[in-house]
């Protein structure tokens, strides 16, 4: 199996709707050239569809669920067990990427775990510098801070233009969920 020579470090972040879905059609196309996918979801742990069809390319791609977002609804500083929850979760990503097993690591939402006080941006920005050559680093998530921007090699903002949930369309099974 082909490995990467360079890995690059991708940011899709804004309010507009695609960011994780854009790094999962990412790990989807590193699937079929054999590359090995590890992604990690913050603050996801509602069972949405994609993990469904992502268990059956788990030859290739991994996915881990750490933590809640049940706070953020009731306006809360998020409980000491879900900082504990993203901690630990970003330290086993870093073993993972360490591990040499994984082509790709996507850590998905992490832009809205630092925004929410689940850990620092420096946390984070030393994650990255921990990354292997040939890895593939993705990070999704609003509020992405300046200095993960400028550690980064490819930046895309998701600006929402229009969007349904505006005229009381919620999340839709099969589509957002």
């Amino acid at each position: 199996m082909e490995k990467l020579n360079k890995g690059y470090i991708q940011i899709y972040t804004g309010n507009g709707k695609g960011k994780t879905t854009a790094a999962i059609g990412q790990a989807v196309r590193s699937a079929g050239f054999g590359l090995k996918t590890f992604i990690i979801q913050f603050m996801k742990e509602y069972p949405y569809n994609e993990i469904k069809t992502l268990d059956k390319l788990n030859e290739w791609i991994e996915v881990v669920q750490c933590g809640k977002d049940d706070y953020v609804y009731k306006r809360e500083l998020p409980p000491v067990d879900e900082i504990t929850k993203a901690i630990n979760g970003l330290k086993d990503a870093k073993e993972k990427m360490l591990s040499g097993k994984y082509d790709l690591i996507i850590l998905d939402e992490i832009c809205v775990a630092i925004y929410f006080q689940l850990f620092s941006t420096e946390d984070v920005l030393e994650f990255v510098k921990c990354k292997p050559e040939n890895v593939e680093l993705i990070l999704t998530g609003r509020y992405c801070p300046q200095e993960l921007i400028d550690a980064a090699d490819l930046v895309t903002e998701m600006t929402e233009v229009k969007h349904y949930y505006q005229k009381g369309v919620l999340a839709r099974k099969g589509i957002e969920s």
